[in-house]
């Protein structure tokens, strides 16, 4: 029986532990019912056709039909918001990062005997209600130029490029990040995503870029030509010692419900940085992201956001933009040379000295430069 305002949920996974472990998860969500299960593509089909569901579980590794094979079979004959729940072996995280360029929105860590039921169900539902909430963003209709081999401008030591970003940043990132060159400023990125499937996303982007890409290590220096992913399950700050940034990684309490959190970053950015950081929201749900670049604009520096036409979820960019927090709004596919001309346009300007930092809220103080 249809259950008006409520997100229909199918639930497809050869396991039977499971579709019943995700299926529980979310009946203890108001706004979400499961409407059904299914043990592999074959059997989802069917439920598709007769149930309608708003948005679809899936597993990649199943019998008769893999999930990747049937996402892209579903995308092109009946597109349908999905949500990829995989293993977190190296085989499930290369198919779930293969999922989400066939189309996925999102991917979660497939739940395990010794994974927390409680857990799951609120960063699934989460995960559900993103995906119901997504679009097919608007692509341009044209192709992209390649990126030039090395960027030209000046930079100096404090410059740093921050990227924040949830549903449907992973291919935000893909995006932008190939059309950006070598030689950039030190880029740090916080994407919401499970432990164990950062490493893979940096390596992807690592295979795509003219700079090194890969996911951060803790108290690791941070260089220009380098751009750092924050790992999953933990909060990714910088600091400035010495005569260099440094990330911290720590697993402080969650900040919106996310660890990584775009506000621990933004925040200690802000604090260190100042006005030659370059934060860039992108896509995703909530509200992560609208507190750190507001302290980043206090300081100085130019914030740049997502439009809402081209995000896969218009809501940590409208956060920021409804704050006021936000100095340009671009179309993803503008995003490049955005960076590049507010990068170019702060070497042009005489180099003044920020403030020393505060005690940041996250990780141990930055030492003063």
């Amino acid at each position: 029986m249809n259950v008006p305002n409520k997100i229909r949920v199918l639930v497809v996974d050869d396991s039977a532990v499971v579709r019943k472990m995700i299926a529980d998860a979310l009946s203890r969500d108001p706004q979400i019912e499961v409407v059904g299960t299914a043990c592999d593509p074959y059997v989802a089909r069917d439920k598709i056709l007769e149930l309608d569901p708003d948005v679809l579980t899936l597993d990649v590794e199943m019998p008769r039909m893999d999930g990747l094979s049937f996402l892209k079979v579903l995308q092109q004959h009946r597109p349908l918001p999905v949500v990829v729940i995989s293993s977190i072996t190296q085989q499930g995280s290369r198919a779930a990062l293969a999922a989400l360029e066939a189309g996925a929105v999102d991917v979660l860590a497939k739940p395990t005997s010794a994974y927390s039921v409680g857990q799951l169900g609120a960063q699934l539902a989460n995960s559900i209600k993103g995906a119901a909430a997504a679009r097919r963003p608007v692509k341009p209709a044209f192709a992209l130029p390649a990126a030039p081999a090395r960027f030209t401008g000046g930079i100096d030591s404090r410059q740093l490029i921050l990227f924040g970003s949830s549903t449907g940043g992973i291919e935000a990132l893909r995006e932008i990040l190939p059309q950006l060159p070598d030689g950039l400023p030190p880029i740090c990125i916080t994407q919401h995503i499970p432990a164990h499937f950062s490493r893979a996303v940096a390596d992807r982007l690592n295979e795509l870029c003219a700079f090194q890409v890969r996911e951060a290590v803790d108290r690791e220096e941070l260089r220009p030509g380098v751009a750092l992913v924050a790992p999953g399950d933990f909060h990714m700050t910088v600091t400035w010692e010495g005569d260099r940034y440094h990330v911290r990684l720590t697993q402080s309490p969650p900040l919106h419900h996310c660890r990584p959190a775009v506000d621990a970053l933004f925040s200690s950015a802000a604090r260190c940085a100042g006005r030659h950081a370059l934060p860039i929201l992108l896509t995703g749900m909530g509200r992560d992201g609208a507190i750190g670049m507001g302290e980043l604009k206090n300081a100085g520096a130019t914030t740049i956001a997502q439009d809402e036409h081209t995000c896969v979820v218009y809501g940590m960019p409208r956060a920021a933009i409804e704050a006021g927090v936000v100095d340009r709004v671009v179309p993803l596919h503008n995003i490049p040379a955005a960076i590049l001309q507010t990068l170019s346009a702060r070497s042009a300007t005489p180099r003044t000295e920020i403030s020393p930092p505060v005690e940041p809220r996250l990780g141990r103080p930055a030492a003063t430069p």
